[in-house]
């Protein structure tokens, strides 16, 4: 088991979009193999940031997601709006 936690930063004014968008894939990517948990998280004191905490059974997993027309379609949309490079980190939990 994994976990990816995702860092995005988006102008303000992107926000209610990147949640609509965010609610309509998240069915989608939860149906996706592999996938065991999505939440997505908006910084308390910066309201541009966003992240997403998701579980995968395997990083293999993950990256047939990312490698998918799902994350494609996802990502030219919400790829030119980032005001920095978004930050990726793939954790394992010490107790599994």
């Amino acid at each position: 088991m994994i976990r990816r936690l995702v860092r995005l930063q988006f102008p303000e004014s992107f926000g209610p979009e990147f949640k609509r968008l965010f609610t309509e894939r998240k069915g989608h990517i939860l149906n996706f193999p592999g996938c065991v948990s999505l939440e997505l998280y908006q910084d308390a004191d910066a309201p541009g940031v966003w992240y997403t905490w998701s579980s995968w059974h395997s990083a293999m997993d993950l990256e047939k997601y990312r490698q998918s027309p799902l994350f494609r379609e996802t990502w030219k949309v919400i790829k030119p709006q980032f005001l920095v490079p978004p930050q990726a980190f793939t954790l394992r939990p010490e107790n599994e």
